[in-house]
């Protein structure tokens, strides 16, 4: 039942910070309490890639492969969260998701965004 989905400019430039949010609807950030709200990404002709979640009390979890660079935030007023990946490279080109996390696994899917990283 829970509707994501992403926004944000679809091009960052070389060594800048991408920004993208993710507006929910029919769910709750805060009072769901056995969701995560994760993001993932697809660059082309890869897998998908998982960057990090939320929990409904505000706790983030990141892959430690990108964690350095991954921060998720929120916004409980509004309802929805936020990635930002700093100093990004071509290599960070992708499809980038949002989604739920509960149960075994990722559940409830943005549709995902476009984000292509060049000058």
């Amino acid at each position: 039942q829970v509707q994501l989905q992403e926004s944000g400019p679809g091009l960052t430039k070389p060594s800048q910070t991408l920004s993208l949010s993710c507006t929910v609807s029919f769910g709750s950030i805060t009072t769901n309490e056995n969701y995560w709200w994760s993001w993932s990404r697809q660059p082309p002709g890869k897998g998908l890639e998982w960057l990090g979640g939320m929990s409904s009390s505000g706790t983030t979890y990141y892959n430690p492969s990108l964690k350095s660079r991954t921060s998720i935030s929120r916004d409980t007023s509004k309802n929805y969260f936020t990635l930002r990946l700093s100093s990004v490279t071509p290599e960070d080109t992708a499809v980038y998701y949002c989604a739920t996390w509960y149960g075994s696994g990722l559940r409830d899917w943005g549709q995902g965004t476009q984000v292509t990283v060049s000058s």
